[in-house]
């Protein structure tokens, strides 16, 4: 039986109820299926005209509905359904009332073009219109709920006041690492003692016009639209860009033995946590690759294994022919020779690229193949890159039995985060 500390003499910290949502559906049950059958979630975007876009493809949760189209309101609606089934899972904090604090990872809350024209009409202005115009055109004209919710705190607040979680809730936005981000501050607080359970989300749902526009202007999304399915390629040779996908996670972390003296079910324990900043380059990795070689090392150190203990990665695996290069000399220099058989595979195949919620969510998938004993596939594996001898358990699942696994998580301005997670006993 694990000990209830750690190599160091900090609580373990045990994952004890998970919630997803991404664009295969909705719950573990859903997602697990059509995971491991290695179907995908990526379609063409309908929810607004993609005329004149170069990319017009998302994996898009067009399947929840909500009474305000935003990219904040549909975040919100995303992490409260993920976290009613983290909770019921975990049998803990049911009913408004968990025990612990609440760390979400969330993208930068911001007003789209439909509500700024919309303040702008309001404000009778027929030029560019100052921030500050716009609060009091907001006020002054009825739309004291858009003022309400473009404030950066307001869906983290909204969760915390509806299930009861304690003290100020933490949101973080950290590019694509804020999942991983937001597990890594769980983590610490109840290793630190400051709390028995923390309630862990990461939720994005940024597919929106400007933000489609703004990443293909930095030549980073996919543009092969045709179908819909093949677009997002990992570790390929035709490599050529992400999809941005929505969707969410939750995690309630607990320590082991507060999960032991409630009869809580472990489903997996987060080992170690690593980070680094690189500040190379805003999209662009450090071309020695130091920072994600740290950050890997780091995590490593922190659940005090070695190299040879980690039998499956759970990639970044954005399929841009630069992450994909970065994350394999990262690779190669932790692990060495055991590099290329290291099963390596990427969810981001079938969902596409969940941004601030992907640390969270393929930490649940990682815990998902730790449990069950079956490592989800890379597809659209077709033409392989000489350059990246990756085992990306191509385009068919694999039975496997891990007892460590690693998710990585690299994000956009040099911001890494991975975790090691083990399974339960």
């Amino acid at each position: 039986m694990r000990s209830a500390t750690d190599h160091l003499g900090r609580p373990v910290v045990a994952v004890t109820g998970m919630g997803v949502i991404t664009s295969l559906g909705q719950g573990q049950a859903e997602n697990w299926q059509a995971l491991t059958a290695g179907r995908s979630g990526i379609r063409g975007i309908s929810r607004f005209p993609t005329t004149g876009m170069r990319t017009t493809i998302a994996g898009t949760v067009d399947f929840i509905p909500v009474s305000e189209l935003s990219a904040p309101a549909l975040s919100e609606r995303l992490a409260e359904l993920v976290v009613e089934e983290a909770i019921a899972e975990a049998n803990l904090g049911a009913g408004g009332d968990f025990p612990g604090p609440l760390f979400l990872a969330l993208p930068p809350v911001e007003m789209e073009w439909p509500q700024r024209e919309a303040l702008a009409a309001a404000s009778g202005a027929k030029d560019a219109v100052r921030y500050d115009d716009l609060r009091r055109a907001a006020r002054a004209g009825g739309f004291e709920a858009y003022y309400r919710r473009f404030l950066f705190g307001s869906v983290g607040e909204n969760l915390a006041s509806r299930f009861g979680t304690k003290g100020s809730p933490i949101a973080a936005s950290t590019a694509c690492a804020t999942g991983g981000t937001a597990i890594q501050l769980g983590v610490e607080a109840i290793r630190r003692g400051e709390t028995d359970a923390a309630l862990v989300v990461g939720t994005d749902a940024s597919v929106n016009p400007e933000s489609i526009i703004r990443f293909s202007l930095l030549s980073a999304l996919s543009t092969r639209n045709d179908p819909p399915a093949g677009a997002s390629r990992p570790f390929s040779k035709d490599r050529e860009g992400f999809v941005m996908a929505e969707g969410a996670g939750a995690l309630v972390l607990e320590s082991l033995a507060s999960a032991r003296a409630r009869g809580a079910t472990v489903l997996g324990v987060i080992e170690g946590c690593g980070e680094a900043a690189d500040g190379f380059h805003r999209t662009r990795s450090s071309p020695d690759g130091k920072p994600i070689i740290a950050c890997i090392q780091r995590a490593l150190e922190d659940a005090g294994l070695v190299p040879d203990a980690i039998g499956y990665i759970n990639a970044h695996g954005t399929g841009t022919p630069e992450n994909d290069k970065m994350e394999w000399v990262g690779i190669t220099a932790v692990f060495g020779n055991r590099a290329g058989t290291i099963p390596m595979s990427s969810n981001k195949s079938m969902i596409g690229h969940t941004l601030t919620a992907a640390g969270a969510v393929e930490a649940i998938f990682t815990v998902l193949s730790l449990k069950h004993g079956v490592l989800p596939p890379t597809i659209n594996y077709e033409t392989p890159d000489p350059a990246l001898p990756v085992d990306c358990v191509p385009n068919v699942a694999r039975a496997c039995e891990v007892e460590h696994a690693i998710s990585n998580s690299f994000g956009f301005g040099g911001q890494n985060v991975c975790l090691v997670i083990g399974a339960a006993d």
